[in-house]
């Protein structure tokens, strides 16, 4: 027995899978004896020395669900190291270079692995990508472009994130050195990135979906996912010097001269009543043909609303209106649509006044027209009163009939909101800053700006002043 041991414990030394085996086979083998559970349990013993750290589960799938974590769904690129996080005003204003209305709205914005997500809360955003069809919105920052804005919007402290592929974003933070902070990280990851190739096959298909080719599209399906770095730079050469081809640029060159030539003049378009004249923009000749009037119906309009219930306002034709109200004012207008001024969307008289003004702005020749606008000059320039006023009565009598009579009702309506100067606070004075760059005004701007500027107020309150001396030789 002593020798059988040793012959045992040698061949365990020399070949120690044997043991393996021999538990194996025990366990198979008494599975099916009367004392299973003794041999089961003498099995366990025997195996013992191979050390299973996990039992085996006998249903796999259930093992393999329960295994399955976070690491086996986002792929090691994407498992990144968030460098900021944090809620920020969001609008994108353009998406492929087209540009897109801007709505502001707060995001939780994460900046991580050469991108920027946007989530709209931020209860764990990195397990935002598992729910069900939810893909957040987020920017490739290689090849982007950031800087401080002021144009883009009226906030403050707004910068604006531009990508190669032609999305722009604004972010801001009425904070300053939270969105200080903001900007040098981003400004940070975009400086780490390459400059020269895309840095994602990503940015290479929208590229050749923008492209006209359909060579390079063909060649982009025969290309691995992640092409090597010398055919992705060949692909992008191509990609570029694809559209200036020269037969390319002759053959729109000879389209777009065969469309100008074919398209029906403005006139044409208007016969056919596919344009219409508007009414803001428009001359005003043109636009009082079109009433068979010559004063024009919205002006009419306007006065009667400001006369009804905006005589007494303090600030009258000074205080500015909203501008979007008063935009979709002119957009209602221009559309022929019915006018009703006492509805309650246009409540606030301001914006009834802003668009008045806004009419005589937009004017392409002022109500005073560009020819006759140094003879008002030098007759301003008289240090005599009494011929002020005679040679502007004379010039007023010269005018078109419509200029004429459009100035005429204009100026008496002033001449009312100046009569109650003791509650709006408007004098002459300040209905001549108000109105003289406005309705008078030089074809062509000299160096003399500001010198026309006074002469144009005067001119105003002089005829606001002299009302009845210079309008009343007017024949009706």
């Amino acid at each position: 027995m002593q020798g059988l041991s040793a012959s045992d414990s040698s061949s365990e030394k020399l070949n120690p899978s044997h043991q393996n085996i021999g538990a194996v086979q025990m366990r198979i083998k008494n599975a099916n004896s009367h004392h299973d559970r003794h041999s089961q349990s003498k099995s366990m013993i025997l195996s013992e020395n191979m050390k299973v750290k996990e039992p085996i589960s006998r249903h796999r799938r259930n093992h393999s669900q329960h295994n399955l974590i976070l690491t086996d769904i986002i792929s090691p690129k994407e498992q990144t190291v968030v460098e900021k996080e944090g809620y920020l005003l969001k609008a994108k204003i353009a998406e492929g270079g087209k540009k897109l209305r801007k709505n502001w709205s707060t995001s939780w914005i994460v900046l991580a692995g050469g991108k920027i997500e946007f989530y709209k809360e931020s209860k764990q955003p990195a397990l935002a990508n598992l729910k069900a069809g939810y893909k957040p919105e987020w920017v490739d920052l290689c090849g982007a472009n950031i800087e401080w804005t002021t144009e883009k919007s009226s906030r403050k402290n707004v910068f604006q994130i531009t990508t190669i592929s032609g999305n722009e974003f604004l972010l801001q933070s009425d904070i300053d050195f939270i969105i200080l902070d903001w900007f040098h990280a981003i400004k940070n990851a975009i400086d780490r990135l390459p400059k020269q190739q895309s840095c994602t096959p990503r940015n290479l298909e929208f590229k050749l979906q923008r492209s006209s080719s359909s060579e390079l599209l063909s060649s982009l399906s025969t290309e691995s996912k992640e092409p090597k770095s010398e055919h992705r730079k060949s692909l992008i050469f191509r990609l570029n010097y694809s559209a200036s081809d020269t037969n390319d640029r002759n053959r729109v060159k000879s389209r777009l001269k065969k469309f100008i030539n074919r398209r029906p003049s403005l006139k044409t378009l208007q016969e056919k009543g596919l344009i219409k004249d508007q009414v803001f923009g428009s001359h005003l000749h043109l636009v009082c043909e079109h009433e068979n009037s010559t004063v024009p119906l919205f002006v009419k309009r306007c006065i009667e609303a400001v006369e009804k219930r905006g005589l007494d306002v303090d600030g009258i034709y000074r205080v500015s209106g909203n501008l979007a109200t008063i935009q979709k004012l002119r957009f209602v207008v221009n559309q022929e649509e019915k006018l009703n001024l006492d509805d309650s969307q246009w409540e606030d008289i301001h914006v009834v006044t802003g668009a008045l003004k806004m009419f005589f702005r937009e004017l392409p020749e002022p109500l005073f027209p560009y020819c006759f606008f140094e003879q008002f000059l030098e007759a301003i320039k008289n240090p005599d009163s009494n011929t002020q006023v005679k040679s502007i009565r004379r010039l007023v009598q010269k005018l078109p009939r419509p200029n004429r009579d459009t100035m005429k009702i204009l100026f008496e309506h002033l001449k009312k909101i100046a009569a109650k100067e003791s509650v709006n606070l408007m004098t002459t004075q300040s209905l001549g800053i108000v109105f003289g760059p406005t309705l008078l005004r030089p074809e062509k701007e000299t160096g003399n700006m500001a010198v026309h500027m006074l002469y144009q107020n005067q001119i105003v309150e002089l005829m606001l002043s002299e009302y009845n001396k210079i309008f009343s030789s007017e024949e009706d």
